[in-house]
């Protein structure tokens, strides 16, 4: 393949993966028959390409000002399911783990890593080598030294841990060397473009190395890092009260001195919450909008990479017959959950990624339109012509659940609603993977490739059924070989979209976007689509 400039933050690249391919790129809307399946290509259709919409976002930063203004900001969002980014099994605890650690790259609010506590970085010609230079001077919470060494055994106990969920996401980093005392070279596996986004996120959170020698066990609820705030106190399924951390590397960002992070509030009392001074920003459903206006609270909508989605075992009957998984993606009328149980907020897809991020394929939303008879014939086809029954699992049973269930009942599957304890979902369906449907929603990942490695790889977290496809992974692999930065890097991504929306039993729904709501006298938050951050936020 041709060679590229090897892209360095010193010389920021202007694309971001929320950039398309050109608008006239050509499409192919039209769904081929389905083929003979085996298990690693499960739903085998052919692959369409097309073009994406430029999803623009208001930034930057300065870097004034290293003292706090004070107040508390009280955020009713959700508390991780770990405090130690290694072993923190949602995707949803980015969150909450952004502010107790600093990754050597962050994202900017288009989705481009930018320095964190690396400065820059530089690939060789090939892409098979990554130096990062770290900034000089920087500490944990600590006072602990934040050097190349103290990076390279946090990266090698997230890749070689036995019990780390982030290991397939370095499965390709062969090497860490530290090569002087802000310098760290990882040598890869092959050529992988994607690292720097991919160390945005809890793969690339660094841990302080004392603790990992002197009980690394302490991590599940003692955070030992270096981001904008230090865990004060914690009482696990209550509330974690934090502090601003002068020696983040980025303080003078950081506005507010103290920080509360609260469980989600229950739709039907997070108003009243607001109100009463609980919290001051919250996580609100769509259903709440009008209340919290009416209240005389702030909303804020912000495009988020989440989406709902329907996971399928399908090493579990009935969904061993492709057949039956692709008769759920003509059954659901994802238009009436997005009305019905979103109130509008998001948009209707049939992939993983939002439009606008340089991996979706409007093409693609053109696929399996809701088509209760296609579902029928599909069922009849694997012999369930007079119907089946199934069990359809999610953390709550009212609301899109229900709605599901009406609506697959319309095709002849009738589906016996269970509810699993959020606390236990987690490890009951993706570790234990003793569910054959469940609700869920994807919340995205830093990297691309990570994304997809997560959903549909072999050791995907949220792939129970642990089969990928083989013209997946080939697709995979041009991708991580082309720069972020290429011009050809939105089209090669969307044919490994293409790939997974078609082979692989996943029933995306619609995007789930961040809808907060606030206090007037906190500021505006930032518009950041991955995680979200509070650089510059007030609370006066």
């Amino acid at each position: 393949m041709p060679k590229f400039r090897s892209p360095s933050t010193s010389e920021p690249s202007r694309r971001s993966p929320f950039e398309g391919a050109d608008a006239d790129s050509p499409r192919h809307d039209s769904l081929p028959a389905l083929k003979a399946l085996d298990r690693r290509s499960f739903l085998g259709l052919s692959l369409g390409a097309g073009a994406t919409l430029a999803l623009t976002a208001c930034g930057g930063q300065s870097t004034s000002a290293a003292k706090s203004d004070g107040g508390t900001l009280k955020w009713g969002w959700a508390l991780p399911t770990s405090w130690d980014p290694v072993t923190s099994s949602a995707g949803w605890d980015v969150h909450a783990l952004s502010l107790v650690y600093a990754a050597l790259t962050k994202l900017d609010p288009k989705g481009v890593a930018v320095p964190a506590l690396a400065k820059s970085w530089k690939y060789n010609d090939d892409g098979t080598v990554v130096t990062f230079t770290l900034r000089s001077g920087e500490t944990f919470s600590d006072g602990s030294p934040i050097d190349a060494t103290a990076v390279k055994k946090s990266l090698e106990r997230g890749r070689d841990y036995e019990k780390s969920l982030v290991a397939a996401q370095l499965i390709g980093v062969e090497k860490v060397t530290a090569l002087d005392e802000h310098t760290i070279e990882l040598r890869l596996a092959a050529p992988d473009f994607q690292i720097p986004a991919l160390l945005a996120g809890k793969t690339g959170m660094i841990v302080n190395p004392k603790v990992l020698e002197k009980d690394a066990a302490s991590l599940s609820t003692k955070p030992a890092g270096a981001g904008p705030y230090t865990l004060v106190s914690y009482v696990e399924n209550s509330k974690a009260v934090l502090r601003r951390n002068p020696a983040y590397w980025d303080a003078g960002q950081i506005k507010t001195e103290n920080f509360e992070l609260h469980p989600l509030p229950e739709p039907s009392t997070v108003v009243a919450a607001l109100q009463s001074g609980q919290y001051n920003v919250a996580q609100i459903p769509g259903s709440q909008v009008k209340a919290a206006k009416a209240a005389g609270l702030e909303v804020q909508v912000i495009p988020s990479m989440v989406v709902a989605v329907l996971d399928v075992h399908i090493g579990k009957k009935p969904f061993t017959d492709p057949d039956v998984a692709l008769a759920l993606k003509y059954a659901i009328d994802r238009e009436e959950l997005l009305k019905t149980a979103a109130f509008g907020y998001g948009e209707v897809t049939r992939q993983p990624f939002p439009s606008g991020y340089a991996g979706h394929d409007d093409a693609l939303d053109k696929l399996f339109p809701y088509d209760p008879e296609k579902a029928k014939e599909l069922l009849a086809k694997a012999g369930y012509a007079d119907g089946l029954k199934i069990t359809l699992s999610a953390q709550k049973a009212e609301g899109v659940p229900e709605l599901i269930q009406a609506q697959l009942k319309k095709v002849g599957i009738t589906a016996t609603l269970e509810a699993i304890p959020s606390d236990q979902a987690t490890q009951i369906v993706y570790i234990q993977r003793s569910k054959a449907l469940y609700v869920d929603q994807f919340a995205g990942r830093d990297s691309a490739t990570q994304a997809f490695q997560v959903l549909f790889g072999e050791e995907g977290l949220m792939n129970p059924g642990r089969t990928t496809s083989s013209e997946l992974e080939k697709a995979l692999d041009v991708v991580r070989r082309t720069p972020l930065d290429a011009p050809e890097y939105p089209e090669v991504l969307q044919k490994a979209t293409g790939i997974a929306v078609r082979t692989m039993p996943n029933v995306f729904l619609y995007t789930v976007p961040r809808i907060l709501a606030r206090n007037p006298k906190v500021s505006e938050i930032p518009a950041y689509t991955v995680v979200q951050r509070f650089e510059g936020v007030t609370v006066s």
